[in-house]
């Protein structure tokens, strides 16, 4: 433990020193290079050499997880040195019920070295190889482990080959538009209240996602109001302002809990909604009650995927029907995820899928948020990469 302790504050240290100097990297540049003549690229291009500033436009999705392990230390101290004015930490409970930040709570299998480790009997599905037609499988929780057993493990690339026969070829499965190159030495992993400190210190803001539990509820006692409550207390307990805290959950009933139970930070709880296989972009009768019905009950935010804001109307990306009758509810919007599901140059993946037809270049990335920012209004936009939104921010003085 107190190994673990020294690693966190010395990656914590340097942090507002190094919040305070924005450094984007070459990315922004070489997608605007790539954009086609147009007054979007024109306009981008008057602002390379600005002197850029954090930004609470900029949202680290994960921390910046397109070249670091997603949720730990140094994935995050990446996304702040970008600009990423808010960090978020998906939240989920250990076997003895305490918060640490996880995409989901059945992913330690593919986000951290679990597997390698002594703890992988403990797996809720122990590792089993790839046989013939029937792929491995796998399922390894933070309620399989305690607090003090998570702490042992370290990040890595979110990614499993279920074609994998060894745990060693499970595990090397990161995509190839991605990289190891920053994972080599593992990533830092931090509980829900490390994060807390950690994002303070980088001079950043919070957006906490209270994670669906993969067990069922209540959790030897631990009920899911407890479990959203819990969060919010870790906030309180560390002195953070709530107008500081975006806390967003895909459950409505914990984002009702929140503005019932805690107003202050309930004012700024966000719900979160993603494309399914049934969303029908016309049903504009059915969205306007649902939209009244979120208005009605004290939700503010509404942070639904890119897919969902984005369509195209002739021939180019537009806002969609969806996202103009949010706004019209009074629905503030936030969006995610820029640059996390692969190349645009091959279109785009789960994220892009409204837009396929007309974006074939990486380069689409500013068109595509453009439209998010002018046309749609969206307060913020999660990325994998956040140098992008933060050279977007600065130069069209978006939420700054």
């Amino acid at each position: 433990m107190l190994l673990r302790t020294t690693a966190l504050a010395l990656a914590a240290l340097p942090g507002a020193a190094l919040a305070a100097t924005i450094e984007l990297g070459p990315r922004p540049y070489y997608l605007i290079d790539r954009m086609e003549d147009g007054a979007l690229k024109d306009k981008l291009m008057a602002c390379t050499d600005m002197d850029m500033q954090a930004s609470p436009f900029s949202i680290g999705h994960r921390g910046a997880p397109l070249m670091f392990p997603e949720h730990t230390v140094e994935s995050n101290r990446a996304a702040a040195r970008m600009g990423a004015g808010i960090l978020e930490c998906d939240v989920t409970f250990t076997a003895d019920k305490e918060l640490v930040c996880r995409h989901a709570q059945n992913d330690l299998h593919t986000t951290t070295d679990i597997l390698a480790s002594d703890l992988a009997s403990k797996c809720s599905t122990p590792f089993t190889g790839a046989l013939g037609d029937t792929p491995a499988s796998v399922e390894c929780r933070t309620s399989d482990i305690t607090l003090a057993e998570f702490q042992t493990l370290t990040g890595k690339m979110d990614a499993g080959n279920d074609q994998g026969e060894t745990v060693e070829a499970y595990m090397d499965a990161t995509a190839g538009w991605r990289t190891d190159l920053y994972s080599a030495m593992g990533g830092t992993l931090m509980t829900h209240a490390e994060s807390i400190a950690l994002f303070d210190e980088l001079g950043a803001d919070f957006t906490p996602e209270l994670k669906s539990p993969s067990v069922e509820m209540p959790f030897d006692g631990f009920s899911q109001a407890d479990y959203a409550q819990k969060m919010i207390d870790e906030y309180k307990d560390a002195g953070i302002a709530p107008n500081r805290v975006w806390p967003q959950s895909f459950n409505l009933e914990d984002v009702l809990y929140w503005v019932e139970n805690e107003p202050e930070f309930g004012a700024q709880a966000v719900f979160l909604v993603e494309w399914s296989d049934g969303f029908d972009e016309q049903n504009a009768e059915t969205w306007n009650e649902d939209f009244a019905a979120l208005v009605e009950q004290g939700v503010n935010y509404l942070a639904p995927s890119i897919n969902m804001l984005v369509t195209v109307k002739d021939g180019a990306v537009a806002a969609s029907d969806y996202a103009k009758a949010a706004k019209d509810a009074g629905l503030n919007l936030i969006t995610w995820t820029l640059e996390r599901s692969g190349p645009l140059t091959t279109g785009g993946g789960w994220y892009y899928q409204s837009v396929a037809d007309v974006v074939d270049n990486d380069a689409d990335y500013f068109t595509v948020l453009d439209v998010l920012a002018q046309d749609v209004g969206v307060e913020g936009v999660f990325s994998d990469w956040p140098a992008t939104v933060t050279y977007y921010a600065n130069c069209m003085a978006q939420g700054m």
